[in-house]
């Protein structure tokens, strides 16, 4: 099968200099960093020792500023300008990687058409997750077909409804929270024709700066003077939850310094965070341990694909449900920090599923909840 990989890529223009290329020198900065030699620096990323000094002497000259610092017994450090490059780079990988994926997938299927005569392809349109992305790469290593659209799970719903995916991805919160969270995907999702696949459990939390500086606790921090907030895009799971979190406690949304921003998946809040240019973001576990945050749990959560139910008689799907319930699965799954192989692979009806919860009652009790159950799938 063929591979299609896009991958950030920037520059920095000096007046009427050429621009400077930064992935040799970040890639050169982050191995400094690691290992506090300019030497295994070099060696690491394939550059010769004498090219490495040149590329950051020559960098140096267009900033006007030093990019690391030495001394002897002492090894070199990035200097404050060298950070806020390196950061600069994750948080561009963190935001635009999902999307460069989402494309590259695309990419392949159009591209396997033509050139393999037409291979079925599993069209998954999720939420950005952990779990998906392992799923993903599980998924590449044994050549299964898949073509991965990442988007909020309101429009994954929706494409499975417009019979635009063959899965679509979302989470839904434990607790008091679920049922108007799932009475808002009952927009998309029938009873009577939709199947759902456990894929894993998951902890929501506040991601903060190693060692909590500012001392927040809870909700209530984040309208506090001082703190920096970096929200989720309108529309996304996780910013649905928060809103509701915030009415639940009496929080206005206006009273949060940065609400009205908007990161696209976890790791770009936590890079933000991580950058200095945040205090405090709500986002899953994984993605405050990737970037050495602390976090604060709030929420536990279950991730579902939806599916048509007649598609589990599709051989493609039939295989990819069994993948779902190898061994091998859910131990990429229990690796991934606040994440728990429960019921991994599980297919289950959305009555089964949701069994406590009444806005899928087959017995309504009230006309708000004869109104949810009987919801079918909207364009």
């Amino acid at each position: 099968m063929l591979r299609v990989h896009i991958r950030p890529h920037w520059e920095i223009s000096f007046h009427s200099e050429p621009p400077l290329d930064t992935a040799a020198l970040l890639g050169l900065l982050l191995w400094i960093h690691d290992s506090g030699s300019i030497a295994h620096a070099a060696k690491a990323v394939g550059l010769s020792y004498r090219y490495a000094w040149g590329l950051l002497r020559e960098a140096e000259r267009l900033f006007g500023e030093k990019l690391i610092d030495s001394g002897r017994g002492r090894g070199t450090t990035l200097t404050p300008l060298s950070q806020k490059l390196v950061w600069a780079d994750h948080r561009i990988a963190a935001r635009l990687s999902p999307t460069l994926e989402s494309l590259a997938s695309e990419l392949e299927s159009e591209l396997s058409r033509l050139t393999q005569g037409g291979l079925r392809t599993l069209r998954m349109d999720a939420s950005h997750g952990f779990a998906v992305a392992a799923l993903t790469g599980y998924l590449n290593r044994i050549e299964v077909p898949v073509e991965l659209r990442y988007r909020t799970c309101s429009d994954a719903l929706a494409a499975l409804a417009r019979r635009e995916c063959d899965l679509a991805g979302f989470h839904t919160p434990e607790g008091k929270f679920e049922a108007p969270t799932l009475a808002h995907y009952l927009r998309w999702l029938d009873p009577e024709q939709h199947t759902l696949v456990h894929i894993a459990h998951r902890e929501q939390g506040l991601m903060v700066a190693r060692g909590n500086p500012l001392g927040v606790q809870g909700l209530a921090d984040l309208a506090r003077d001082g703190v920096r907030f970096v929200n989720r895009q309108s529309g996304s799971g996780t910013r649905m939850l928060l809103e509701m979190m915030l009415d639940d406690a009496g929080i206005a949304p206006d009273s949060i310094n940065g609400y009205n921003s908007a990161e696209f998946t976890h790791s770009a809040v936590a890079a933000y965070i991580a950058s200095g240019m945040g205090d405090v973001g709500l986002g899953v576990r994984p993605a405050a341990a990737r970037f050495g945050l602390d976090f604060i749990p709030l929420a536990r959560e279950r991730y579902f694909f939806a599916l048509r139910t007649d598609a589990l008689a599709e051989p493609l799907m039939r295989q990819l449900v069994a993948l779902l319930q190898d061994s091998m699965y859910h131990a990429m799954v229990d690796a991934l920090p606040g994440y728990a192989a429960i019921d991994t692979g599980r297919t289950a009806s959305l009555q089964d599923a949701f069994s406590t919860t009444q806005a899928i009652s087959t017995e309504p009790t009230s006309k708000a909840d004869s109104g949810l159950r009987v919801r079918k799938n909207s364009p």
